[in-house]
């Protein structure tokens, strides 16, 4: 869980408080204290100051440190902005302990998309290593969050899922061999992803300087988030008919920033017009949940649930 909200989501769909692990690193303490009074307790952490945060509005909370990855491989890289080394890890931890936090384990991240299911090998290694130096110490970490990063089908690109899971066991048992922890994962894209499809309209198409540009209804801003430097590429479907070309495709917003393929153009049919409908599959929550309200006036986009 990211945020309250996703917290409150989960437990309205029947998960118990103790299933849930409040994975982001970094977040306000008065979103600390809301998770422990509904019974989360445990948390992922970072860094010294998120440790005391924790101590502090969710005292005897068990904590988990996240390891920083390179995101190599992935299409959507999350190595910048959280995780630690495997030294800091177990400094961290240690403070932790010392606070009356459970020093329960490590979480990691291999980035969003990934296409390479060796990409789990190096983290999974540094997680054992500071397993092996906690454990010297005299704490008891038990549980390794190995995190998202199992690919939806936006392409042909990526191996099926039994090689990530073949490859996963594999470093699993080479890296804590009979001292194996508890171990979880956040599927996310694999499964989210895939159960749904973002509808949009086609708004106008233009031609400038002998580029066809297709302007949609839906944009960077409203929903396809992920579309910025062309890092996820959804699959897209439309039922007009005929022949198809290259066209840039655009959003509706006034922000020069809302194009979603430039440099990688996408092909149409060259017979798309106003109010033809183009489809993105594989789109999911990952862009129901990310739509802007409010951006240049453009309300966020509706979801409907097929059964």
């Amino acid at each position: 869980m990211a945020s309250p909200t996703e917290i409150t989501a989960a437990l309205m769909a029947g998960a118990g408080p103790g299933d849930l692990v409040y994975s982001n690193p970094v977040k306000r303490r008065d979103d600390v204290r809301f998770a422990a009074r509904l019974g989360v307790d445990l948390f992922v952490v970072d860094s010294p100051g998120e440790v005391t945060k924790v101590a502090e509005a969710a005292p005897g909370s068990g904590v988990l440190c996240r390891l920083v990855t390179s995101g190599a491989g992935s299409d959507w890289p999350l190595s910048r902005k959280y995780g630690c080394s495997t030294s800091e890890a177990v400094a961290i931890l240690r403070q932790a302990a010392g606070l009356g936090l459970r020093a329960d384990g490590v979480s990691f991240h291999v980035g969003s998309q990934q296409r390479d299911p060796e990409a789990w090998a190096a983290p999974i290694g540094s997680a054992a290593s500071v397993f092996d130096t906690l454990r010297a110490a005299g704490l008891d970490p038990w549980l390794l969050d190995i995190g998202g990063g199992f690919p939806a089908r936006l392409d042909d690109g990526c191996p099926p899922p039994e090689a990530y899971g073949s490859a996963i066991e594999r470093h699993l048992a080479a890296a804590f061999g009979d001292r194996r922890p508890t171990t979880i994962a956040e599927p996310g894209r694999g499964i989210a992803a895939d159960a749904g499809v973002l509808v949009t309209t086609v708004v106008a198409v233009l031609h400038r300087a002998g580029t066809r540009w297709v302007f949609l209804d839906a944009g960077v801003f409203t929903g396809l988030v992920e579309t910025l430097d062309e890092a996820i590429r959804y699959p897209l479907v439309t039922d007009v008919p005929g022949p198809s070309g290259p066209c840039v495709l655009s959003g509706p917003t006034c922000d020069s920033a809302d194009v979603l393929y430039q440099d990688v153009m996408v092909d149409l049919p060259l017979a798309l017009a106003e109010g033809d409908r183009v489809r993105f599959h594989c789109a999911g929550v990952y862009t129901a949940s990310y739509s802007t309200v409010g951006f240049n006036g453009f309300a966020p986009l509706a979801s409907f649930v097929r059964s």
